[in-house]
């Protein structure tokens, strides 16, 4: 059915293509940074799971956040690697498709994450005697699992389906994504264009509405503690999630809510890599330099694991 629909086969992403002979260099540069990316999460998820200390709704959440970056991360690098060592960049149709779903699932699942991340600092902060009672373990596995579940109702992806592809068949991006497929489409794009708009302004605004929201909250409450040492602690905490979600949201609004122009074109791509890349690789720094609690309990995990082994 969908092969009846589709006059091609494969796409072909072009990726770095302007940037040919630097592919060695970018190749490299990729590479380290992917397998940063997968050994920080894996040992977020890992210190979660398995040290008591952590198990706490903060590092539950956390923890579930990196197993996100972890997926996303397997979803995009691998592929654009091979391209920058082969030169080859084709993809078949259902693979580009597949990979455009994930992409997207994992993307709109991590601002709802990111939103009950702050909500959790929120209630910790700022109703510290409701917050074992609220944000307890019941609590967490279903705001988590919610935002699994919104995040994968892509319904777009039914309208994507539909599309067919004709001619061009050359992606002029790292991965496939939503704007450079309905560039190439030779179907009428007008009401994906208008369900994409509204599916990434529902995933992308309200929560960064909510997650600022909580932060003024949090700032206000801060800095009427009394000790300089809590106020110092509280700030280093927040101070981490605004990083990435600042860094996170900001990109992602740029790339699919300013208005569609080839002159813009570039600043997409751009903002699509720094999104794409940033994020899975600052998280697990972020969280693990900046917190005390973290890089304790990798220090007593090195620890047991060196007196395990001798």
């Amino acid at each position: 059915m969908l092969g009846n629909q589709t006059k091609i086969d494969e796409f072909i992403l072009l990726g770095f293509h302007e940037f040919y002979e630097f592919q060695t260099f970018l190749f490299l540069s990729f590479l380290v940074i992917y397998i940063v990316t997968m050994i920080g999460n894996f040992l977020i998820v890992m210190l979660v799971i398995f040290n008591e200390h952590l198990k706490v709704p903060m590092y539950f959440f956390l923890g579930s956040l990196s197993f996100l970056e972890i997926c996303y991360s397997s979803n995009i690098f691998p592929r654009m690697l091979s391209a920058l060592l082969t030169g080859n960049g084709t993809i078949s149709f259902s693979n580009c498709f597949m990979q455009w779903y994930l992409c997207s699932s994992l993307v709109a699942t991590e601002c709802c994450l990111l939103c009950v991340m702050s909500y959790d600092r929120y209630l910790a902060i700022c109703k510290p005697l409701h917050y074992l009672t609220t944000m307890n373990s019941q609590t967490c596995i279903h705001l988590t699992t919610s935002s699994w579940i919104n995040g994968f109702a892509v319904f777009s992806i039914f309208l994507m389906l539909q599309l067919t592809f004709c001619g061009q068949n050359e992606i002029d991006h790292y991965f496939c994504d939503t704007l450079p497929l309905m560039k190439l489409s030779c179907s009428d794009t007008s009401l994906v264009e208008l369900t994409s708009f509204i599916f990434t302004f529902a995933f992308t605004l309200p929560p960064f509405v909510l997650t600022m929201t909580s932060y003024i909250y949090i700032i206000i409450t801060i800095l009427r503690i009394p000790s300089t040492i809590g106020r110092k602690k509280a700030f280093s905490t927040c101070s981490s999630h605004l990083i990435v979600v600042s860094m996170f949201y900001g990109a992602i609004m740029i790339v699919y809510l300013l208005p569609k122009s080839e002159a813009l074109s570039e600043v997409r791509k751009i903002f699509s890599l720094l999104y794409t890349v940033l994020p899975p690789v600052a998280n697990p720094l972020i969280y693990s330099l900046r917190n005390k609690e973290v890089k304790d309990a990798m220090k007593k995990t090195s620890r047991k694991f060196i007196s395990f082994r001798f």
